[in-house]
Parts: structure tokens; C-alpha cells; sequence
């Protein structure tokens, strides 16, 4: 059986690439982390180059609300700074499906909208916006929402971008290329010189035979690493 080809990332000094989905708490958690310590060592000219990885396109289901139900409260206990909350909003507000977010934050990668540095801050924002605040992510409207509160992000270059289909060629291509490569879910963070973290600083098992069934369990979490990853882009 052929192994898998290596991961695609960015060669770019100073650029930290990391595949994941905007409705997973791990990837928030992870990239609450990346950010903090890149403002917390003052290293501004480190940067995030978010690849989509669409958790249900893999499992082929809508972003599942039980299992969030049980890893928000755990996820949100190790960082108090997240400001997460439980869903608060109706059942059926529900964001089943995060595609469209992901093709938002590939659009604002467009140097009319904002460039890299927008899609950073429009990631974060969609992600508080679902975790923080039970909005809707999933439509359109509360997509442009969010991005209006974007400082960096064109929020009219990003709607007339994403009515011309932007952003979604790039989660197609980006997906395959996960799947086809050694992307082991989300999140999965690389360096420029091919190191790589998956889920870093957390281990973690499940209870019960399924986790929608069970709860996650915290064996160990270590925050330091976001850190360490964030000073070794910089070499």
C-alpha cells in the first residue's frame, strides 16, 4: 500500500500553516493558543495560514451538536481567556455545516479583502462567533456579520468575492490535498521546515464506546507548546 505523500505547507519563513475546521473546539483551542503566545512574545511577523479541513465532508454528517455539547465545557475549562459559552441558542439555529465559513476565510486571503492577516482575524471572529456567542456561522448573513466587526476584512470586497463562488475551490483542493496527504485531522499545525503538531499539548481519551455517546477525558495539556511552536516559525 503506497504511503501518503507529505502535507503541503507553507515554505514561507515565519509562516505557520494549519489544517482544521472552524466547528472543532480542538482547532479553536489550538489556534486561541497560537495567537495568544504570538501576541504575548511580541512576534507580530510570525502568521497563520489557515487550510481547511471539513469534518463533514470526512464523516459525511452536519457538524455534530452532541459531541460539541460534551468537548465545549471540558475545552473551555483548560482556558478561561476562550470566553466559550454552551450553546445558547435554539436547536434549530444550530451551524450544521462550517463549508461555508472555510470558504469565507480562504476568500479574505484575496489582497482586495485583506490578505492573510484578515483571514487570520475573520477565523478567530467565526470562530468566538459559534463557540463564544451560539451564532449561526453557517449562514451567509451572520457571516457577513461577523466580518463587518473585522478590522483587517473588506466585508464588502469579501460578499462581492464570495457571490462569485471565491473561497470554495480552494476547501475543495485543500481537502483532497489532506486527504491524500499526512494530515491527521483538526488541528494539525506545520512549519515551513516540515515540523508538525497534531492537536498539539493535549492528550486525550473518550469514554463510553463512541464519543457522541461518552465525554472526553483530559489525560494531559500542556500549553507551553504553543509557544515553542510559535518562537521555532521564527527560525
Amino acid at each position: 500500500m503506497p504511503r501518503p505523500k507529505e502535507p503541503e505547507f507553507s515554505p514561507e519563513p515565519g509562516v505557520l500553516t494549519v489544517y482544521s475546521d472552524i466547528g472543532c473546539p480542538w482547532a479553536g483551542l489550538a489556534l486561541h493558543g497560537l495567537r495568544r503566545a504570538r501576541h504575548r512574545l511580541g512576534l507580530k511577523r510570525v502568521r497563520i495560514d489557515l487550510r481547511a479541513y471539513p469534518l463533514e465532508l470526512l464523516r459525511g454528517t452536519p457538524t455534530p451538536k452532541r459531541r460539541l455539547d460534551a468537548e465545549v465545557p471540558v475545552i473551555g475549562g483548560l482556558d478561561e481567556t476562550l470566553a466559550w459559552q454552551q450553546w445558547q441558542g435554539r436547536a434549530d439555529e444550530w451551524p450544521v455545516s462550517t463549508l461555508l465559513p472555510l470558504e469565507a476565510v480562504q476568500a479574505a486571503k484575496r489582497p482586495d479583502v485583506g490578505g492573510l492577516a484578515a483571514s487570520d482575524e475573520l477565523d478567530a471572529a467565526l470562530r468566538y462567533a459559534m463557540f463564544g456567542q451560539s451564532r449561526c456561522i453557517t449562514l451567509f448573513s451572520e457571516i457577513l456579520a461577523v466580518a463587518a466587526e473585522c478590522e483587517r476584512v473588506n466585508a464588502e470586497a469579501l460578499k462581492k468575492a464570495m457571490a462569485l463562488g471565491a473561497g470554495r475551490a480552494e476547501v475543495m483542493t485543500q481537502w483532497r490535498n489532506a486527504k491524500d496527504r499526512a494530515v491527521h485531522g483538526s488541528p494539525h499545525v506545520f512549519l515551513p521546515d516540515g515540523s508538525e503538531w497534531h492537536n498539539p499539548g493535549v492528550d486525550v481519551r473518550w469514554t463510553g464506546a463512541e464519543p457522541e455517546t461518552g465525554f472526553p477525558v483530559i489525560l494531559s495539556y500542556d500549553p507551553t507548546v504553543y509557544d515553542e511552536i510559535v518562537t521555532a516559525a521564527t527560525r
